[in-house]
């Protein structure tokens, strides 16, 4: 990545505080947060089966359960079973759909790069081929790392590139 214009000197500015990527990682930055996301990906909608299936307390299911639907990336709808109280059960969101990348980007590194292998596989169910989390820009290139520039947004807007 590179870093132009005004962002080339980086003793001249700071992101703390208003990097989205810090503010993302405080809503799902913990383990727990990250596999409740998993399980939800993985159908899982009920809070007993969030505590085992990722191995939580019930104080940690409720936190993170609660914390996940305070950020807007799980919601709760009510269910209930013949002869019991009514419980909510968690679904993604619109916001929790748009992670889902995010989530299946670390399944890959995992596979890769944390000795994780697994008889899992993502694959497209209209033609069985292997699913791959890419990067490419909105003109449909793949760019590599020494290709992509961080730039200041004006008006919404990049700014066109320093020459």
């Amino acid at each position: 990545m590179r870093l132009r214009g005004p962002l080339k000197d980086r003793d001249r500015w700071i992101t703390r505080g208003k990097c989205p990527i810090e503010k993302a990682m405080r809503v799902v930055g913990s383990r727990n947060a990250m596999l409740v996301m998993r399980e939800t990906f993985y159908g899982t909608t009920r809070f007993d089966d969030f505590a085992n299936r990722v191995g939580m307390s019930p104080a940690t299911t409720s936190a993170n359960l609660k914390a996940l639907v305070g950020a807007g990336l799980l919601e709760q709808r009510p269910y209930q079973e013949a002869g019991e109280r009514t419980r909510n059960e968690y679904v993604l969101s619109d916001a929790g759909l748009d992670l889902m990348p995010v989530v299946f980007s670390l399944f890959q590194w995992g596979e890769k790069h944390a000795e994780a292998p697994t008889p899992l596989t993502l694959v497209h169910s209209g033609c069985d081929a292997p699913v791959r989390v890419e990067m490419r820009c909105e003109a449909g290139h793949e760019p590599s790392n020494d290709e992509i520039d961080l730039r200041v947004r004006v008006d919404g807007r990049a700014q066109q590139r320093a020459r």
